[in-house]
């Protein structure tokens, strides 16, 4: 059980209400958007701070303490990484004892995440209590030398895949810089391109949400695959409807939009299959499409829809007379087309890279499933 490998405790916030508490940057103060779904964060640095003043009425932990969320997405790791911090309700620490060191149990807990997932016990928001996490079992190696030799080698595969991903962010950027270079900033449109209606470029073709009575979980010639929102996030659970009950339907090349949020206007790349109400497909009208694709993703264009955004059902949407009427600049079509070749050599670089993720991902799942399953 974790309460035998490490002193537990739950974090807390001290009272907003005393101003003295916030009067000064003394102590970093975690919270769970500090830490990342997919990997093991590193703290290092803080956004948000406590002054010494606050420091009897919080929750401090020091170097190499283990973080996890318990409240809300649960069991996101980090690590403490220099200094001391104090950490919000929805985070529990372990500082670790002598059985086990820091970054051992962080991978042995990352590999239990789902685990942990499981046991939160509210239906609206996933929590796990003090009590339940510190009885939670878990089996650990004996011998420190043994555990550092499996967070070395995990540690180097994680670093690896971490280095692809950056260069997929890199690649991002470099199609964003060439996009400015060739059309400008496209609210001052300084090359004065003809404007036309958002509407006028492109349709927008919103999906359908069958009856949950016809979720299947097994793919078969009968049904077709339900593309969601989560599907972006991971392809753990895939859902599948009968053909006939499909209705709007997308490709690998289609651009598909998240309606909902947040965050709101999501640009996703196609999925195979039917596609639900929490999507819509953007079919060009005239251009480009890999134009049109880097104009969606514009930040001018995600600024404005996010301060026009309507609330439906307690989530923040898409107002879409205000996206269709939002002037489009429109180049011509060689500068376009010159822009879109650009964009699938650099496309062809990205597939090349996540495939070493892929490779990559798939031997430290192997490596996690020997050392912890």
């Amino acid at each position: 059980m974790i309460k035998e490998i490490g002193r537990v405790a739950t974090g807390n916030t001290p009272s907003k209400s005393n101003q003295a508490f916030y009067a000064s940057d003394d102590i970093g103060f975690i919270k769970p958007d500090m830490i990342s779904e997919d990997k093991i964060t590193y703290i290092k640095s803080s956004k948000e701070f406590i002054s010494e003043q606050a420091r009897s009425k919080a929750r401090i932990a020091g170097n190499k303490a283990v973080c996890v969320t318990c409240i809300g997405i649960i069991g996101k790791i980090g690590i403490i990484d220099g200094g001391e911090y104090a950490f919000n309700q929805q985070i529990n620490v372990i500082e670790p004892n002598e059985k086990v060191s820091s970054e051992y149990l962080a991978y042995c807990l990352l590999y239990n995440r789902n685990r942990l997932m499981h046991m939160a016990n509210a239906p609206v928001v996933p929590i796990i209590n003090k009590t339940q996490f510190e009885n939670f079992q878990i089996t650990i190696e004996d011998g420190r030398d043994e555990q550092n030799q499996i967070v070395e080698r995990l540690s180097k595969t994680a670093h690896a895949i971490n280095m692809c991903k950056q260069q997929m962010t890199q690649y991002e950027l470099l199609i964003k810089s060439r996009f400015v270079e060739l059309f400008g900033d496209p609210v001052q449109n300084p090359k004065n391109f003809p404007v036309f209606r958002m509407d006028e470029v492109v349709t927008f073709q919103g999906g359908s949400q069958p009856d949950k009575k016809y979720f299947e979980y097994e793919p078969s010639e009968e049904n077709i695959r339900l593309i969601q929102i989560r599907d972006y996030k991971s392809d753990k659970f895939v859902t599948y409807i009968p053909k006939n009950m499909a209705r709007r339907f997308c490709t690998k090349d289609d651009i598909m939009i998240g309606r909902y949020g947040p965050p709101i206007f999501q640009i996703l790349k196609g999925i195979e299959g039917a596609y639900n109400v929490a999507l819509m497909k953007a079919v060009p009208k005239q251009g480009n499409k890999e134009f049109i694709r880097a104009f969606l993703k514009q930040e001018c264009l995600l600024h404005y829809l996010e301060s026009m955004s309507s609330r439906t059902a307690g989530q923040d949407g898409i107002q879409m007379d205000k996206l269709k009427a939002y002037p489009f600049p429109m180049p011509p079509i060689k500068l376009q087309n010159e822009f879109a070749e650009f964009v699938a050599k650099v496309e062809e670089l990205k597939d090349t890279t996540q495939k070493s993720i892929n490779e990559l991902q798939l031997l430290f799942d192997s490596l996690m499933q020997k050392y912890f399953g």
